[in-house]
């Protein structure tokens, strides 16, 4: 009889998503199992986790379970926008590259990337962009929208996050934040997830589960509720309200009651830097990028990168240098990086 299931031995460096659940979640996610639930978000659970969001993030913070990480900034870019806004964004944000037009097509919203060498935006940046405030042919700035920690690896410092929060607000403008990998950015800073976020500026911030060791779940955390209209209805009609809503939350809530979501940050972000080390003293690769969180970017030759990929899994970055990136999980080992730079080595060798 054939075996459908994946291979326990198989690791790679292509994706945070790529990595199973923690243990911790799955236990939790057993416990929330036991007897019946109110649905759409009645739960104790769902109850519980607005607890620890306002602990984390301050009083008037709160939380709204959705399925993925597109769907949460779906539902909150446009649970912040007028119809007629657009969106300051990097040209490599992940709302702009890579959720298949999502917030153009289902929030209706117009972006603005702006190129980013490191993926961070700056006020200097950002500024060209705000122009024709009040002018009925242009759709009117209306967000500014990074990510930390952003599509490059790097991590903005709260005094970086809160120059953007001061410039946008100053022309009556909202700072998002796509927090897939905010635990990361914590994590490398050194700092609670407020300072960043709530402390800086950030108005409404989507905070990730997934690449940190979640089955499925992240969620929309409104720091300011004047930011906001109608994010409940939005939910639903964007199709990110979960019936179940229960195991939503109960794996936030094992992320974040304790300190696991900084283990699993602290961790991955490690493994990224010892992967960094251990490749960037072969002979023909070149680090490209600072390595700030969970990724590591490199130029190695293409036809390593070709064989190599038999035996690990990572993404090309830019077809054109032959960037490519490798990721680091939760649960990646010391092993996995030994084991992946030995093979770069004798890839290189041959």
């Amino acid at each position: 009889m054939t075996s459908h299931t994946t291979d326990p031995a198989r690791r790679g460096f292509a994706s945070d998503n790529h990595a199973g659940v923690h243990p911790e979640v799955l236990s939790a996610l057993a416990a929330a199992n036991a007897g019946h639930q109110p649905a759409y978000g009645d739960d104790a659970h769902t109850a519980r986790l607005a607890e620890i969001v306002r602990r984390h993030f301050g009083e008037r913070a709160a939380a709204y379970p959705v399925f993925n990480g597109t769907g949460a900034n779906v539902v909150a870019l446009r649970a912040m926008a007028a119809p007629w806004s657009s969106v300051v964004c990097g040209a490599s944000a992940h709302i702009h590259v890579d959720e298949c037009g999502a917030p153009e097509r289902i929030a209706g919203l117009k972006l603005l990337p702006v190129p980013a060498p490191d993926g961070k935006l700056t006020p200097a940046l950002v500024e060209p962009q705000l122009i024709r405030f009040g002018d009925v042919h242009q759709s009117q700035p209306g967000i500014v929208a990074i990510s930390q920690a952003t599509e490059c690896g790097t991590v903005y410092t709260p005094a970086e996050v809160a120059a953007l929060a001061d410039l946008g607000h100053e022309h009556g403008m909202l700072l998002y934040m796509d927090g897939a990998r905010a635990a990361n950015a914590a994590a490398a800073l050194d700092v609670p997830l407020r300072a960043f976020t709530t402390d800086a500026g950030v108005d409404v911030l989507a905070f990730g589960g997934t690449k940190n060791g979640l089955m499925m779940g992240e969620a929309v955390v409104v720091l300011n509720p004047d930011a906001v209209r109608g994010l409940e209805y939005l939910r639903k009609q964007s199709m990110q309200l979960a019936s179940k809503m229960r195991f939503v939350s109960a794996q936030l809530n094992a992320l974040l009651e304790g300190d696991l979501w900084l283990r699993g940050a602290r961790h991955s972000n490690a493994m990224a830097r010892r992967l960094a080390d251990a490749a960037g003293d072969l002979p023909g690769v070149r680090i490209t990028r600072p390595v700030e969180s969970n990724a590591v970017f490199a130029i190695i030759p293409k036809d390593v990168a070709e064989r190599l990929r038999k035996h690990y899994a990572f993404y090309e970055w830019d077809e054109r240098t032959g960037e490519v990136r490798w990721m680091c999980a939760f649960d990646t080992s010391e092993e996995d990086v030994t084991g992946f730079a030995a093979a770069l080595a004798e890839e290189l060798a041959r």
